[in-house]
């Protein structure tokens, strides 16, 4: 059995305990799918039509981070890491991801962009984008496999 590091058994507790205040307050589909974060990018729309300072939500913009952070876990193999100096001075975060290709990404600080920014900052095409990546990277390797055989 893999041993979990502190980054994600701290995340993995957040996100879980996130959806579980959530989702007793409220019927929302926060069932760790790559649909479900359409309902964080809805979740983060209406912080910001609430004209919300950001101080004032930022416990909210965690748990959606931690969120979405634990889908790219469970849905496209990422495992949670904890930041050396240099990630966490560029991402402005303690801890992101990091994929199976060992690229690094920061969902906690994607979520303060759709926030910050609004819809073209979706959470779902955050997703897909990454995770589209590596198949399509996968494939072209297949592919180029295959001319040289």
């Amino acid at each position: 059995m893999e041993e979990r590091t502190p980054a994600e058994v701290w995340m993995r507790r957040h996100a879980a305990q996130f959806v579980r205040q959530v989702t007793a307050r409220n019927r929302l589909p926060l069932d760790y799918s790559v649909n479900s974060l359409r309902v964080v990018d809805f979740i983060v729309d209406g912080l910001r039509k609430g004209k919300s300072e950001r101080a004032d939500v930022q416990q909210v913009l965690f748990g959606l981070g931690a969120y979405t952070g634990e889908v790219l876990v469970r849905r496209a193999g990422a495992q949670w890491v904890e930041f050396d100096a240099d990630q966490r001075e560029l991402f402005g975060q303690p801890v992101g991801v990091r994929m199976a290709d060992g690229r690094v990404w920061n969902p906690l600080g994607k979520v303060v962009k759709r926030y910050d920014a609004g819809e073209r900052e979706s959470l779902r095409m955050f997703y897909l984008q990454l995770h589209g990546r590596a198949a399509r990277q996968a494939a072209r390797q297949v592919a180029f496999e295959g001319r040289s055989a």
